[in-house]
């Protein structure tokens, strides 16, 4: 289970981090130039990918708790 939260995990990131090369990846805006469309949808199809993966990945570790197959950690509770 901690295999699969650290895969999503740097799976998130790069997503993040390739919609961040789309976004400083630009041409200047000129009349009629569509590399500006294609280059806005890239960066919105990363950005939707990583939050997708991010709902579905925080609703895995839920399901996971709630089956108990991980257990919380941290501070017992009333102290």
């Amino acid at each position: 289970m901690k295999i699969l939260v650290a895969i999503a995990f740097i799976a998130i990131l790069l997503s993040l981090g390739s919609a961040l090369f789309y976004m400083m990846r630009g041409t200047p805006p000129t009349e009629g130039n569509e590399a500006t469309v294609s280059k806005k949808g890239n960066m919105a199809k990363a950005l939707a990918f990583r939050v997708g993966f991010s709902i579905v990945l925080f609703i895995c570790v839920l399901i996971a708790w709630k089956m108990g197959w991980i257990q919380p950690t941290g501070i017992p509770a009333g102290t």
